[in-house]
């Protein structure tokens, strides 16, 4: 008798065991799916955020066209190039805070692709073909081979293509 409850007892424990840890290891997987659902969802959202962004930046430069060119101005009294960018990414949003010189600017935007860039992406002109050349002039990317800019005197804050550039033209992103 004593054998007999000994063996049920055994048996009961080994079926038990696995069934136990079946559970665990579901109860695992069904929380690791959970955390990567919250993680996709999340992520989607943040990207749905910064196109969104992005398309207020566009728009924001878009609203400044016409005004007057200014060597150093960061108002709308007048811009200069990097003015411009700073005021427009300042002001749409929350805002972000964005260094003030272009060649500054280049440096703190991670560089994409022309086919990866979004309007409200930067646009940056360089001295020579050479990417890491120093960057003289900067814009805010519209799509195609548009960007908003200020120009020079005269001309203030143009709606203009920046194809005259060639290929000294980078793109670049703090958004995506």
């Amino acid at each position: 008798m004593r054998r007999t409850l000994l063996a049920s007892a055994a048996v009961a424990a080994a079926i038990s065991v696995p069934v136990t840890l079946a559970g665990t290891a579901q109860a695992a997987t069904a929380a690791s799916q959970q955390t990567t659902a919250k993680a996709t969802t999340a992520t989607t959202a943040a990207a749905a955020a910064a196109a969104a962004w992005n398309r207020a930046a566009a728009s924001k430069a878009r609203q400044l066209v016409g005004l007057p060119y200014r060597y150093g101005g960061t108002s709308t009294a007048g811009f200069d190039c990097s003015g411009l960018t700073q005021w427009v990414y300042h002001h749409t949003g929350r805002g972000k805070a964005i260094d003030r010189i272009a060649n500054d600017q280049f440096h703190e935007f991670r560089r994409i692709s022309h086919a990866a860039a979004r309007p409200g992406d930067l646009v940056f002109f360089h001295e020579t073909t050479n990417p890491a050349s120093y960057v003289y002039h900067v814009g805010v990317y519209e799509g195609g081979e548009m960007m908003v800019a200020a120009a020079t005197y005269g001309e203030g804050v143009k709606f203009q293509s920046f194809a005259w550039a060639g290929n000294t033209v980078t793109f670049g992103t703090i958004t995506h």
